[in-house]
Order: structure tokens, then sequence, then C-alpha cells
């Protein structure tokens, strides 16, 4: 029986800028994405995401916050059908001379920082629907 997995996104901001990468995965394979991963048992969202934006960049968070949570049913995946309920987190670097690294080559080609209005195409489908309903990471409500 299939059940639906728990991922955690980070919009790592910077300026008006978040930190995309393009994923090597058999789901949403060369498409734009956030750094993140599974949640891992007992981990909060907040540890799951420090851990996965350093994993995966090499870069170290703070100010971690909840964003927003979607619900994924990707059906017409052609390598692997999968359900995934996404927990969006927003954080800051905690210094900002930090540069993201490709620590991952295996499952991202590479980080780049782009402005919120200008994200590359295609996106990662959690990401482009999220993006399709007028989210903006930089207007989080407390």
């Amino acid at each position: 029986m299939q059940v639906p997995k728990v991922g955690v996104a980070v919009f790592v901001v910077r300026g008006e800028s978040v930190l995309v990468g393009r994923r090597r995965s058999s789901i949403g394979h060369a498409t734009f994405a956030l750094p993140g991963g599974h949640l891992e048992f007992g981990e909060s969202w907040e540890e799951c995401a420090a851990r996965e934006v350093l994993e995966e960049t090499g870069m170290s968070i703070h100010n971690i916050e909840f964003a927003t949570v979607t619900n994924n049913v990707m059906v017409k995946e052609e390598l692997r059908p999968s359900h995934y309920v996404i927990i969006f987190m927003r954080a800051e670097l905690s210094d900002l001379s930090q540069h993201p690294q490709t620590l991952e080559p295996d499952k991202c080609d590479g980080w780049e920082w782009v402005e919120w209005g200008s994200l590359p195409t295609p996106m990662f489908k959690p990401l482009q629907a999220l993006v399709d309903t007028g989210f903006s990471p930089f207007k989080i409500q407390s």
C-alpha cells in the first residue's frame, strides 16, 4: 500500500532572491526546485530545513519559520508516481558571506540565486503549483 511522504522545502531568502537548483531525480527530473528533502523520524520541521540546506549547499541558516504546506499528488510522474505533503519553510543565511556549494551532484546540477519574480522554468510541480496561487515567501504571516 502506498502512503504519502512528508517533504520539507526551504525558501532560503537573500534580499528579494531565493535559492533554487535543477533537480536530478526520478521525481521532477531537470526541474528547478528549492533545497529540501524528507522529514526524518523525530525531527522538527526547523531541524529538517537546517539539515537539508547544510547537506545540499554547505550553508547554515537561521530565522527558520513555517511558510505554508501543500498536498501534492503526482500520478503522472513517468518513473515513479508519488504523493507528498510538502512543508515549505522560510529561512535566512546565518552568514551573508556564504556561497552555495553543490554537495550532492547526483541530486542537483547546481544552485543559483534568482529573484522571486524571475524563477526559472520548468519548475518542480509542487513549487509551480504554489507559485500559481500567488504565494510569496516575502509575505509570510506570523
